[in-house]
């Protein structure tokens, strides 16, 4: 089942290619990974991200979830309805791939119960789509496959909104300022010397948390490599933090949570970290969480990246357009 995606016609209705709409510009395949949590709201941001950045053009996307990754009986559900086998995507050699991160389950990549899945998928794309664009851990992915480079376990998860500079030469990076603002939310890393020896280009970079958007052409595909989250809304690493603290306050979990840098807006940085300091320093009650106002919070959280985001898969549409003409 595909979905059309164009920002002349608003609405999003299911319809088949041949139904007499406008010509797609773009044929894209969507693997989306993220567990059952962040399913439904990683499909939106990236799929309002894609429409974003298209302009009036139609992108046709598919919608398709590693088999390998754990489901429980909900998402599984939706997945059947509404999602097709990875395997489908051979059949019509879209233009675009897009694969999400996924929640990592072991030290190893190489060890994820997809792992095997994840490697004909992007090993198959390298060799069939115009460009890939892979988002966290199928970044890290796409670095193990072709390259035999290893990510690296972080002391702790580096997650919050932090400064990054731009390679202004780079077309991907067209129009952005010379420094932006960006989310990241991951346990992994890849050293930038590992990306630059592999021969990627390093386009947005952060002295804080390494590099954001790494790209270079592979074997006639063009990979872009994205370690940040554009796609994220303005609550999505409050509300990260929300179902971290929450599994921590009942047991579910016993590392303590990291508070996100710069989450919230700034006169609702101190209650939060106050909430967080009384937490870490011992006070494990549910009630502590119950009674801080997150929804209220994540409603005020500042969108301080969206143009940037918008104007990045923009650039990297239009890449795929020349490529395509």
């Amino acid at each position: 089942m595909t979905v059309r995606l164009a920002r002349a016609a608003r609405a999003r209705v299911d319809r088949s290619a041949d139904d007499g709409a406008d010509r797609a510009r773009w044929t894209c395949a969507f693997v989306n990974n993220m567990p059952d949590a962040a399913f439904d709201a990683t499909e939106r941001q990236f799929l309002e991200l894609l429409d974003a950045g298209s302009g009036p053009d139609v992108i046709e996307v598919s919608r398709h979830s590693l088999a390998g990754v754990p489901r429980g009986e909900r998402t599984a559900a939706r997945i059947a309805q509404q999602y097709s086998p990875v395997g489908d995507i051979h059949s019509y050699a879209p233009d675009l791939l897009v694969v999400t991160g996924s929640n990592p389950l072991e030290f190893h990549i190489e060890d994820e119960p997809y792992w095997g899945e994840l490697v004909e998928l992007l090993s198959w794309g390298r060799d069939n789509v115009h460009s890939m664009l892979l988002s966290c851990l199928s970044a890290h992915a796409a670095l193990s496959i072709f390259d035999d480079v290893t990510r690296v376990r972080l002391p702790f998860k580096c997650t919050g909104v932090f400064a990054q500079k731009v390679d202004e030469d780079h077309p991907l990076t067209a129009g952005l300022d010379s420094e932006i603002l960006l989310p990241h939310s991951r346990q992994n890393s890849v050293p930038h010397d590992d990306l630059r020896r592999a021969g990627y280009q390093i386009v947005i970079e952060s002295d804080a948390v390494s590099w954001s958007v790494a790209t270079r052409d592979e074997l006639g595909c063009n990979v872009v490599l994205v370690q940040g989250h554009p796609e994220y809304d303005p609550s999505s690493l409050l509300r990260e933090y929300h179902r971290d603290a929450n599994r921590y306050v009942h047991f579910a979990r016993d590392d303590l949570p990291i508070l996100p840098l710069h989450c919230v807006a700034p006169e609702d940085w101190e209650q939060l970290e106050m909430m967080h300091q009384a937490m870490i320093e011992g006070e494990r009650d549910p009630a502590l969480i119950d009674s801080y106002p997150f929804e209220d919070v994540g409603a005020r959280a500042p969108w301080l990246w969206r143009s940037m985001a918008i104007r990045f898969y923009a650039n990297w549409l239009a890449s795929v357009k020349i490529g395509k003409d």
